[in-house]
């Protein structure tokens, strides 16, 4: 088992599984607390265009697809705090419009694009040096942000109404939290894939809150059992020869299960 430590491709992969679940564990909380899956969804389905730009003029693929997902991110941001009655419609167009230009400029593209599955389920194989040290940079701005204004975020997550009243800027602190969620979803694809990640941010999150009631402790129990999910999804991936990204997350869905028992009987 140890030899397949050896090779380079595990390596990253074993890599990014650790920086993939330290991002999305953390946010994941974030997310789940300020109830945004459904704009966290709508995201995750319209990062599509940016991978069929990437393709379409020969572009780095997480690069434009982070360009062109934070864009939409704030989009939808806007829409949504604009139109709070109406968000639903807006993501809901957002995300069947990020993936219309996502399929249309991949149908253009020339060449058969062999690798697309991978952005879309996920690959051990896809995850590259430039990658990890994306991941890694991305990893850094949301611990340090994180650090800086823990305080800040865990105020607006439980009571906006008492943040505005302490004087804490409530906007910028929402368009804050939607960049480093559009930038943990970009991050995410290679891994986990695009049609996958929202599992991955949120059933740790939703078994963590299970066993703490803190924002920094959910989110260190969060990040743990992302670990975990990723680092076993992997093995078992290569030792079969399946997709990464549906390994890890049945894997998580395990868990979920095992979870929810838990929470019955006791």
């Amino acid at each position: 088992m140890l030899e397949i430590l050896n090779y380079t491709f595990f390596q990253n992969a074993l890599l990014a599984a650790v920086l993939v679940s330290i991002a999305c564990g953390a946010m994941g909380v974030l997310i789940m607390i300020n109830r945004l899956f459904s704009m966290a969804g709508g995201i995750t389905h319209a990062a599509f265009g940016g991978i069929g730009i990437a393709f379409y003029f020969s572009l780095p693929v997480l690069l434009s697809t982070g360009i062109w997902t934070l864009f939409l991110a704030f989009l939808i941001a806007f829409l949504s705090q604009r139109y709070q009655n109406r968000s639903d419609n807006f993501i809901a167009v957002i995300w069947a419009f990020g993936m219309a230009v996502g399929v249309i400029l991949i149908d253009l593209s020339p060449g058969y694009q062999s690798d697309l599955m991978a952005y879309l389920f996920g690959s051990i194989l896809a995850v590259s040096s430039q990658d990890l040290w994306l991941m890694l940079g991305v990893d850094a701005f949301l611990i340090t942000l994180l650090t800086l204004f823990y305080r800040q975020f865990e105020i607006l997550s439980f009571d906006s109404e008492f943040a505005k009243s302490k004087g804490i800027n409530a906007n910028f602190f929402y368009y804050l939290l939607i960049a480093m969620m559009a930038f943990c979803i970009v991050i995410s694809i290679r891994l986990v894939g695009l049609i996958l990640v929202m599992a991955l941010l949120s059933i740790p999150s939703f078994i963590a809150e299970n066993f703490a009631k803190r924002l920094g402790a959910m989110m260190a129990i969060s990040v743990l059992l992302s670990t975990i999910f990723c680092l076993g999804g992997l093995l078992v991936s290569y030792f079969f020869n399946l997709s990464s990204g549906a390994c890890i997350i049945l894997l998580a869905c395990v868990g979920f299960a095992l979870s929810v028992a838990l929470r019955f009987f006791r």
